[in-house]
């Protein structure tokens, strides 16, 4: 087994740890909708900018995976994650909470019966190495859209500059205040120079997805 397909492995047996908590909660969606006062300010606003730890769109989170949102923000809890605000919003959220926003922003936006390419499309010579370099769609799918297991991400479409910057945040240590402990996604992302997280961030952004971004107003 190569290397990449080898922390491609690891990744697995990782996640499935950390989703373990979860599985006798079940999330409702109506319920969360009750509970993303603190989520709308930022991610139900088209564009919106984060300024730390630098400049960039927060993630575009309607229409991601259930599961993998709830171990987003267990792991915000927890501090495995670390962002000042993130944590700030993560701490005050039970587990039960956690599940209802989760399956809430899972099904935000979804269109019934739109259908995604199978595969992403030809990327350059120099960043196809990069994708097989990481062996990133052996989680996350051929199309990036349809990760193997509901735990991973879904990355097709999501802003380019925050998937830049989530790339860099495995890379980052001994650092309390920014950074993501996951030895996996670490062993990944620090095989690849800035510039090349540059390139591969672009192109998953370039992807047609799920992910969008659904105007919200706290004034509802």
């Amino acid at each position: 087994m190569n290397k990449s397909l080898s922390l491609a492995f690891a990744f697995v047996v990782a996640t499935a740890t950390t989703v373990s908590f979860s599985q006798d909660i079940k999330g409702d969606a109506k319920a969360g909708e009750t509970k993303i006062a603190m989520c709308i300010g930022c991610h139900g606003i088209q564009g919106y900018q984060a300024s730390f730890p630098e400049v960039y769109k927060v993630p575009k989170i309607s229409g991601q995976g259930e599961k993998y949102i709830a171990n987003a923000l267990t792991s915000y809890k927890k501090g495995e994650r670390r962002h000042p605000t993130m944590k700030g919003v993560a701490y005050s959220l039970s587990e039960q909470d956690i599940a209802d926003i989760s399956a809430y922003y899972a099904a935000h936006g979804k269109v019934e019966g739109a259908a995604l390419p199978d595969k992403a499309t030809q990327a350059k010579p120099n960043v196809a190495a990069l994708v097989a370099k990481g062996a990133c769609t052996s989680c996350h799918g051929e199309n990036f859209a349809k990760p193997i297991d509901p735990s991973y991400p879904k990355i097709a479409g999501q802003n380019a500059d925050y998937l830049y910057v989530a790339l860099k945040s495995y890379k980052v240590e001994g650092n309390s205040a920014w950074g993501r402990n996951n030895g996996v996604m670490g062993g990944i992302a620090k095989q690849y120079s800035l510039a090349e997280l540059k390139e591969l961030a672009n192109y998953v952004a370039s992807q047609q997805g799920d992910l969008k971004v659904v105007p919200q107003s706290r004034f509802r």
